[in-house]
């Protein structure tokens, strides 16, 4: 797969800050390569401290025209970048395939999902209300209204490089906030060749700003709006030890944060479940993005009595599933983003064989497809002294616990310092409001694997973060209330 497009103007490799493309301010750069071959696609502006405060001050100087917009104004920029997200989903696919190696199918469903958000919150710029507050002593007005909080920062990962930036930012600008935004180091280009549809719409500069960074360079360049009382908000998915950085360092300003962190969800199958039902909903669940999401299933509790028939079911679906690189139009499972990952995942696998589970299909690395390629891979006999229990594997890996009964399931599957998400699946009515309410987590599948969508609120509980992305609720996170209190109207 090459880097050429229908519009070759998408590639940057530079940052947008105040409506320029520029070079960091030192002029380094850093490579971006394909994980399917690990060879170098591309070099990107390696910014650091004085490039994050360049994009500060622009957001900054474009934040009063840009909340002083009308609603309808927002909305209808939104709607444009909308049009032109979608117009572009063949070329913003293929950039997302190159650098993060997910199928093309799968990269061309992300853009849809991306593009989901900047609609959804269009429409949510005009109905931004507050409430009038009824009298409570004469001759005083009372009323609440809700205002932008200014400039918000966006730290995103690489497992869904369009989807969760434009997740972060529809909303943002939608409150009338503008954005200083920094994507994941392995996957920075369809997040730029986003930031120029956003300009090519209409976006006034400043108001979207964008710079790439390596990890380490990125420390600095975030540390920078950290401190930086300007930046009134951070929004950031990914692992919750970087969470709890970003909470402790943004403390001196007293920042606003939305953290979507780390997961480690449970996904039960009752005995009196549809099995069939059960095993395609935990294929969409677990395999999707080859395993590398913060919603994948990372335990699965199967009763008993239909734990073999299950796991048999199971692995013959996942024996099916064709791994190859993007490139082939059909592959459902492509290689995963590092050689951290493959190795991460290989050793949990390691180590759960060592303690005694038994490996039905998979369980190795296809070093014969390229160096990040691993095997889908369903292990039985998995115990709560596996490191597969404890630790989020972010791969194609589906281990099965066996439980004997409703309550050991739900104390299982609360066993765990996260809340991101978690799924069930029975056919007792009664039985899916007990579960429903007993397990501890933000988002419930309940006879569903697929549970994303642009209209519900996304967000954990514990140490998976808090804050609501999408949904109505989704443009609390960038607003302020204040109260107003007016009076002499009994004069």
């Amino acid at each position: 797969m090459s880097l050429a497009l229908t519009r070759d103007e998408l590639i940057r490799t530079h940052n947008l800050i105040d409506g320029q493309w520029t070079d960091a301010a030192d002029g380094a750069r850093f490579p971006v390569a394909n994980p399917a071959t690990g060879e170098r696609i591309a070099e990107v502006a390696n910014s650091g401290a004085a490039d994050a405060r360049a994009a500060t001050d622009a957001a900054a100087r474009a934040f009063p025209a840009w909340r002083d917009k009308l609603p309808r104004e927002r909305a209808e920029l939104l709607r444009r970048w909308h049009a032109l997200i979608v117009a572009n989903t063949d070329d913003l696919a293929k950039l997302m395939s190159m650098e993060q190696g997910k199928p093309l199918a799968e990269s061309r469903g992300e853009v849809a999902y991306g593009a989901s958000y900047v609609a959804w919150f269009a429409d949510e710029a005009t109905r931004i209300y507050g409430d009038l507050i009824p009298q409570q002593q004469r001759g005083k007005r009372m009323s609440a209204v809700k205002e932008p909080l200014g400039v918000v920062a966006a730290i995103t990962p690489w497992n869904f490089p369009l989807a969760m930036i434009a997740r972060k930012i529809a909303p943002a600008l939608a409150a009338g906030c503008t954005v200083v935004a920094k994507p994941a180091e392995d996957t920075p280009l369809t997040a730029l060749a986003l930031a120029a549809l956003a300009q090519e719409a209409g976006l006034p500069k400043g108001v979207l700003n964008m710079l790439s960074a390596s990890r380490e360079q990125g420390i600095a360049a975030v540390a920078d709006w950290l401190a930086d009382a300007r930046v009134r908000k951070i929004t950031f998915t990914g692992s919750t030890p970087v969470g709890k950085h970003l909470a402790r360092e943004s403390a001196g300003t007293l920042k606003k944060l939305s953290l979507e962190l780390g997961g480690n969800a449970p996904f039960i199958v009752f005995d009196d479940a549809d099995l069939d039902a059960a095993v395609t909903g935990l294929m969409a669940s677990k395999f999707r993005n080859g395993g590398q999401t913060c919603v994948c299933p990372n335990r699965v509790y199967v009763q008993a009595a239909v734990y073999e028939r299950f796991a048999d079911l199971l692995a013959t679906r996942v024996a099916a599933l064709k791994v190859a690189p993007a490139t082939d139009p059909d592959a459902q499972i492509g290689p995963m983003i590092n050689t951290r990952a493959i190795d991460k995942i290989a050793r949990h696998v390691e180590d759960a064989v060592a303690h005694g589970a038994k490996v039905l299909t998979g369980g190795k690395r296809l070093t014969e497809l390229g160096p990040n390629y691993y095997a889908p891979t369903v292990l039985t006999g998995a115990r709560d002294d596996m490191i597969v229990c404890c630790e989020e594997t972010f791969g194609p890996v589906a281990p099965l616990f066996r439980f004997t009964d409703e309550a050991e399931a739900l104390r299982l599957a609360n066993d765990t310092p996260f809340g991101l998400a978690a799924y069930f699946y029975t056919q007792d009515i009664a039985r899916i409001d007990r579960v429903a309410s007993g397990l501890e987590a933000g988002v419930i599948g309940i006879n569903e694997g697929a549970v994303s969508s642009e209209a519900a609120p996304f967000g954990g509980v514990k140490e998976s973060g808090y804050g609501r992305e999408g949904s109505k609720y989704g443009l609390d996170d960038y607003l302020s209330i204040k109260y107003l209190c007016q009076g002499g109207f009994d004069r």
